[in-house]
């Protein structure tokens, strides 16, 4: 067996049914499930048309490449949504479909990680675990940054010694910030690209929260934004990732995209022919009309900060909380993560996840014990009434 598999954690979600095992709910209490970033809106009903329209494509092998089509509509949202150059982004060699971020994100380290060089996969902390699961399977050792909040939750580049950015092959960054819901700046991106430009690193940026924004004037930057801001033409160094998941209400559907630098994306796309993980051709027809319009994204943008005007009060009451710049996560602290989690659940039921589950020690603590992730996915009213029985809980 591959002897990295050892040095894996757990999942989160495997741990925190470790820690409720044996606790008993109250059973006339309905439960509710705050513990995962799994959106609940409904789905655009055009999408899933679109899907069932679609079907007959199953009885062909899809291309590890992708359509023109589906890639043309990726380059053109990119283009639109970040205000690119027209042109800038070629949709023949710097778009890739992915099944989701997920699958994206692990394979990508896998194809430019060089093993013979003691690599390092630099990440924020706390973080997706894929991140750190990618490196040491790669081969590489993860290094975690602080991202507290003196720093305004963005992982503190300053604060990496230089030897480690020379061992730096991949910078992992998430904007909006899985679950702080901070957002880099374009200042701060740059930041990002200069440091890769000296230490000679590509910075993969994970926005797939990028469309879970409060501010409707204001959307969150993105590193192809800042690329273009800092003189790179051809997104040197430069990769981004970004799903239908969140933006469009549908995890199963397993729809992203990969974009960036060609220079990186085409050993990228030769490593995903041997990989296997080509999207399906009725997954790419269904994804097209959902990355041309955004009608129904301002909808569940307005559902999302619907919630947090209705639950952040509730729980303010309670806990220091505030709403986030992005995303749909609240990241409170409690006294004890763990215990507040077990109670919480055997008194009121509703799940949340403990922050030590998503964070690991370094700078030297665990920045995620003592507080809790509270993902904001359920409906509204039962975001509303679970906040009641956290309020509630806490009082007692």
């Amino acid at each position: 067996m591959n002897p990295a598999l050892s040095q894996l954690w757990p999942y989160p979600f495997e741990r925190l049914n470790a820690l409720l095992a044996g606790a008993q709910p109250p059973k006339d209490v309905a439960p509710i499930a705050l513990y995962i970033g799994e959106p609940r809106h409904a789905p655009p009903a055009f999408l899933l048309q679109a899907l069932t329209d679609n079907l007959r494509a199953i009885g062909s092998y899809p291309l590890t490449a992708g359509t023109p089509a589906f890639r043309a509509a990726v380059a053109g949202w990119l283009t639109r949504r970040f205000k690119l150059p027209a042109g800038a982004l070629h949709a023949d060699s710097m778009v890739l479909p992915a099944n989701g971020t997920r699958e994206a994100l692990f394979a990508f380290v896998q194809a430019v990680t060089d093993r013979s060089k003691e690599p390092l996969v630099v990440m924020p902390n706390p973080f997706y675990q894929i991140y750190e699961g990618a490196a040491l399977l790669a081969g590489a050792a993860p290094y975690f940054m602080g991202n507290d909040p003196h720093n305004e939750f963005l992982p503190d580049l300053d604060g990496v010694p230089g030897h480690v950015w020379d061992r730096c092959q991949v910078l992992f960054l998430c904007s909006p910030g899985n679950p702080t819901g901070a957002v880099a700046g374009i200042d701060y991106l740059r930041r990002a690209l200069a440091l890769a430009d000296k230490h000679d690193f590509v910075v993969a940026s994970d926005e797939c929260y990028s469309e879970i924004y409060l501010d409707e004037a204001n959307p969150p930057t993105g590193l192809l934004q800042a690329a273009i801001a800092a003189g790179h033409g051809n997104f040197e160094r430069c990769v981004v990732f970004h799903s239908l998941s969140k933006r469009s209400s549908v995890p199963g559907l397993r729809s992203g995209f990969v974009a960036g630098d060609a220079q990186v994306m085409k050993p990228f796309l030769l490593y995903r022919t041997y990989h296997g993980c080509a999207m399906p051709e009725q997954v790419q027809l269904a994804s097209i009309p959902a990355w041309n319009d955004e009608t129904h994204v301002i909808e569940n943008r307005r559902l999302y900060r619907q919630k947090f005007a209705d639950v952040v009060p509730i729980l303010q009451e309670v806990l220091d909380v505030a709403v986030p710049e992005a995303g749909f996560y609240l990241w409170p602290r409690v006294a004890d993560d763990e215990r507040f989690t077990r109670e919480l659940f055997e008194r009121k039921n509703v799940k949340v996840l403990p922050g030590r589950y998503i964070a690991r020690d370094g700078h030297p603590d665990n920045p995620g014990v003592g507080r809790v992730r509270i993902s904001l996915v359920a409906t509204v009213p039962e975001c509303v009434e679970a906040a009641g029985r956290i309020r509630d809980y806490l009082k007692e």
